[in-house]
């Protein structure tokens, strides 16, 4: 193990440029021949990886291609309870060596996987989070490619920020300092399907300040998050380090946060796995060394408000893009939308539908696809049925609401119009292609504003659109605990890793913000260290003497 010798700087980082993929692209050719080639080489076989080799336990489960579910992407190993406990016990082992390396190797390891993602893989990646997950070609870029090695740069950069935070005062004839450690123990990390970024990030951020993670993928996206393993072993993680652990989740994660071990929760996927894990950790808590940290990102029910300032056409085509971009799949969508009345008449429903109207919807290796499949049959049969208790309630559908589940998971994109604020689509996540809209008078602004503060137990994502300042500040003010991420005539999708740290609050998670320094505390446990310089000459006080 080398020695530090040197205070090291960390090279510049910046976001990684992303790719058109227009007609006739060297990028858009390159990424099609991705796909044939995948498409012609899978069924995959997919195994556990503990303590850097291959584990095949024979309990085999599929990952269908959403878009032709007669097909699937790959055959993956399930984790039994023994390969659970190696998993453990080898992270375990792995721990003192990761966390004793210098950080300028630790932080090399991660640049250097950046820079295989963006260059080496970056089409492979894709072609598995298109083919795998539904993405059409823009949204499997700006997911596996750019911000995934945006969260590695970036998580680099600030774990340099973090380490340089010291004490600024020295006094005494002494020396004042601080260390960040790993957490004591290993780390769970739970990714979900919809970004293979955020199965990366997921064990990569606590792997990055020196923690060892057991990392359970989502089963839906297994083989894309598969490839990042491989990605982050190409780059150097040791074995150990990082367990690859696919399995059914109440098993792998109960088997885990049982462990007197377990040190932290690093999840993002649904309100009610998550709050069910903080429970099941809390009756767990006399078990542990410690007090585990539980970091959790989860879902949202994302507004839209559109004052009557606002410019029609930039609302609409945001909220286009908000409501429909991966199928509503998105912790972000927006997923319900208010209106004022003289905009609403005034040109919006007719942009809006218009547009709508415009959206192709197919395999997303057709490129022409704007929207693609949902991921599977439970989440095609959760969207439709809420399409459905919509009409049952007297909602109107103004578009969509039609599916097709004969050879992919296909729902049309929807719209919804409400007259009751607290209708069932305007309360509940859906994570699909609809949107239900509610129409307010003009005066009623702020009660609106007061409606959307309440009508939801989430608080995730939401995006105002007015041309008057004063309305910004209205609504930024009385919406201040109703979203994590707030934009300003802005779509309420599409942070960037470095320029808007996401989280939110109430039922949507812990606000811990992925994409910037603050989650990193949560996987680090400062140590102070004072060192004197000159012993005491004597035990008293001058105060003592007489």
């Amino acid at each position: 193990m080398s020695p530090q010798l040197g205070a090291f700087k960390v090279p510049a980082v910046d976001n990684e440029p992303m790719k058109t993929y227009a007609p006739g692209s060297p990028e858009r050719a390159d990424l099609q021949a991705a796909i044939a080639q995948m498409e012609q080489e899978l069924p995959f076989e997919v195994p556990i990886i503990v303590n850097g080799e291959q584990v095949k336990t024979g309990k085999l489960a599929k990952q269908l291609i959403p878009s032709d579910h007669a097909r699937h992407l790959c055959t993956y190993h399930e984790a039994d309870e023994a390969t659970v406990a190696r998993a453990i016990d080898g992270a375990l082992a792995a721990k003192a060596a990761w966390e004793a390396l210098p950080w300028g190797d630790r932080a090399a390891i991660f640049l250097k996987a950046a820079d295989l993602i963006s260059k080496k893989y970056r089409y492979k990646l894709l072609a598995a989070t298109i083919l795998g997950q539904g993405k059409n070609a823009w949204q499997a870029e700006i997911d596996a490619a750019a911000e995934l090695a945006d969260f590695f740069r970036f998580g680099v950069k600030y774990v340099e920020e973090l380490y340089s935070q010291q004490p600024p005062k020295n006094s005494g004839g002494a020396w004042n300092r601080v260390e960040y450690r790993p957490l004591e123990g290993f780390v769970l990390a739970v990714s979900p399907f919809n970004f293979t970024a955020i199965g990366g990030n997921l064990p990569g951020t606590p792997a990055l300040v020196g923690n060892v993670v057991v990392w359970k993928p989502s089963p839906a996206a297994t083989y894309s998050n598969y490839l990042v393993h491989q990605i982050l072993t190409e780059a150097g993680v040791p074995p150990g380090v990082i367990q690859f652990v696919p399995g059914p989740p109440p098993e792998v994660v109960a088997q885990a946060i049982a462990h007197r071990d377990f040190a932290a929760l690093h999840f993002t996927g649904s309100t009610f796995v998550f709050k069910k894990l903080w429970k099941d950790i809390a009756a767990n808590v006399d078990k542990y060394k410690g007090y585990p940290r539980i970091v959790g990102e989860t879902g949202g029910k994302n507004f839209h408000v559109i004052h009557k300032s606002a410019e029609i056409r930039n609302a609409v085509l945001q909220s286009v893009r908000g409501a429909f971009e991966y199928q509503g799949q998105k912790c972000s969508a927006l997923s319900r939308l208010y209106v004022s009345a003289s905009l609403w008449k005034g040109g919006f429903k007719d942009s809006f539908l218009e547009e709508i109207a415009k959206i192709k919807v197919g395999p997303p290796q057709d490129f022409s696809n704007f929207l693609g499949p949902v991921i599977g049959k439970p989440a095609f049969d959760k969207t439709t049925g809420y399409i459905q208790k919509a009409k049952e309630a007297g909602g109107d559908i103004l578009i969509g609401g039609s599916a097709d589940d004969s050879k992919g998971y296909f729902v049309q994109p929807t719209v919804i119009l409400t007259k009751d604020p607290r209708s069932i689509t305007m309360r509940e996540e859906i994570f699909g292609p609809v949107v239900t809209v509610y129409v307010y008078e003009d005066e009623d602004f702020d009660k609106t504003l007061d409606l959307i503060d309440t009508t939801s137990e989430y608080a995730l994502t939401g995006g105002i659109f007015a041309s008057e300042r004063q309305a910004l500040i209205q609504a930024t003010n009385k919406l201040r605990h109703a979203a994590g991420n707030v934009y300003y005539n802005e779509k309420c999708t599409g942070a960037a890793v470095g320029q808007q740290p996401f989280g939110g609050g109430r039922a949507s998670g812990t606000n811990d913000k992925a994409g910037s320094i603050a989650i990193f505390y949560r996987f680090v446990s400062a140590r102070s260290i004072k060192e004197n310089f000159v012993g005491l000459e004597e035990f008293g006080y001058p105060s003592n003497l007489a």
